[in-house]
């Protein structure tokens, strides 16, 4: 059996030549996959009885499935997806007065073990198909029509996994979600985020991608960043800054660095003075300071409010454009580093209790 949604629409033409169908059936399927999203080759009621007979002998739609959700005191949807072959990754909804954001999975699990994040202690399992990350955000636009009546605004691949880890299917993805075929969102409103794979953020200026990028930066030397992140080891800051400064000589793209707040690892002024550093070699538009929301697994914890403020104002102090964010949907573990699923046994016993 195959995945019809990996057939393009000059391969379902020749499909139906070679079935003896009339070409406008190829049309018909295409837009049932991508602009009606249809769930199963039997949805399709304006093709006859017999082509979907045909269709469904030899093909099928690996549909993705809200398996549950969780609803945040403050909005936010935390939603674990089941794919069609029995994994599963999670996905956020959050909501504002002005945005509603999705934060999307792009495999299940993560290889780069990032010793802060939740995703960063399950194994990676495997990557997303296109198709599936274009259902995440379809589900997840369709939460939002449903729970506030509007569509979503945003896209932020910052879920579980490395998106440049699996490149071919983030840009699939994103051509269809841009494309007026699909939800004909604008690539301005999408964000990819990378805990840093200098190779591919170069291939991304390569390609004169129309995204945002952000770079998980959280360490602004060496040799703390290895202790945290262990892809810098291979990707270090000099490596992400050149690569950083060509994506942005290609394609003039907003940047941002993500930068969460260690205590007494990474939140004191001689850290703030190295970040300013950094970001002083990076045409970056903006510092995001990011709360650090504790995982059981992890031994880092949150700083105390007036290490965070003097941190701020030091930054403010250097005229950098830094802005803190706080996190939404702590209380339902949907918060920045702490998406993780029931594929992992430690998870899986805790979702049961």
């Amino acid at each position: 059996m195959k995945n019809l949604r990996n057939s393009t629409l000059e391969e379902l033409e020749a499909l139906m030549k070679e079935w003896g169908e009339p070409k406008f059936r190829a049309k018909q399927v295409y837009e049932w996959i991508w602009n009606k999203f249809a769930a199963d080759i039997n949805d399709m009621s304006n093709l006859p009885k017999g082509l979907r007979e045909k269709l469904s002998e030899s093909y099928f739609i690996p549909k993705v499935k809200v398996n549950h959700s969780q609803y945040s005191s403050d909005g936010t949807i935390k939603n674990r997806l089941q794919l069609h072959d029995g994994h599963y990754v999670e996905s956020v909804l959050i909501p504002t007065e002005s945005r509603f954001t999705a934060c999307v999975s792009s495999q299940v699990g993560c290889s780069l073990s990032c010793k802060f994040c939740a995703t960063g202690y399950l194994p990676r399992k495997r990557n997303m198909d296109f198709d599936e990350i274009v259902d995440e955000v379809t589900l997840l636009n369709e939460q939002t029509q449903k729970q506030y009546g509007r569509n979503l605004t945003n896209i932020v691949f910052m879920g579980m996994g490395e998106p440049l880890l699996n490149y071919r299917n983030v840009m699939s993805a994103i051509d269809k979600i841009t494309s007026p075929e699909g939800l004909g969102m604008s690539p301005r409103r999408i964000t990819v985020s990378t805990a840093g794979v200098a190779k591919m953020i170069k291939q991304l200026g390569d390609d004169k991608v129309r995204f945002k990028l952000a770079l998980s930066l959280h360490a602004a030397t060496d040799e703390k960043r290895n202790e945290i992140m262990p892809i810098n080891e291979t990707n270090n800051l000099k490596a992400l800054i050149e690569a950083l400064n060509y994506f942005y000589k290609m394609t003039g793209n907003e940047i941002t660095l993500e930068f969460i707040l260690f205590k007494d690892f990474n939140d004191s002024l001689e850290d703030a003075d190295d970040l300013v550093k950094v970001y002083r070699q990076i045409p970056a538009d903006l510092v995001n300071i990011i709360e650090y929301n504790p995982i059981d697994a992890a031994k880092y914890e949150k700083p105390e409010e007036d290490a965070v403020m003097r941190f701020m104002n030091y930054l403010e102090s250097k005229r950098v454009n830094a802005r803190l964010r706080r996190s939404r949907g702590k209380d339902i573990d949907a918060a920045c580093g702490q998406l993780a699923n029931v594929d992992h046994p430690t998870v899986a016993k805790q979702e049961s209790l």
